[in-house]
């Protein structure tokens, strides 16, 4: 029973410095052949958005929000799905087949 209680106590502190690393990985996703780049971190944050200079000059508003809400979406995803990546890296085989922790 105290096995078993340590190791989640363990658990749970590599999982709180896991959330912690997440701030510093990065994906970057792109729309409209890379005319609009979002960079977000693993913890679902929005670093930056780039556009290309052409792309800025000559798009209407609506091509550009949509966009712009197509790189964001895509880049959140990426970072959805790193995040899960790092927390399996730490629960391994712990967790129930299908089981899968709340916000990840």
């Amino acid at each position: 029973m105290f096995d078993m209680f340590g190791m989640l106590q363990n658990m749970q502190q590599q999982m709180e410095e896991s959330k912690k690393q997440l701030e510093n990985i990065t994906v970057e996703a792109d729309s409209g052949d890379g005319a609009v780049k979002v960079v977000a971190t693993a913890s679902q944050k929005i670093v930056s958005i780039t556009l290309t200079p052409e792309l800025a000059g000559t798009t209407d508003k609506e091509e550009l929000e949509d966009l712009l809400l197509v790189a964001v979406n895509r880049a959140l995803d990426l970072a959805r799905q790193k995040a899960a990546e790092e927390m399996m890296k730490i629960t391994g085989n712990m967790l129930p087949p299908g089981f899968s922790l709340p916000g990840f």
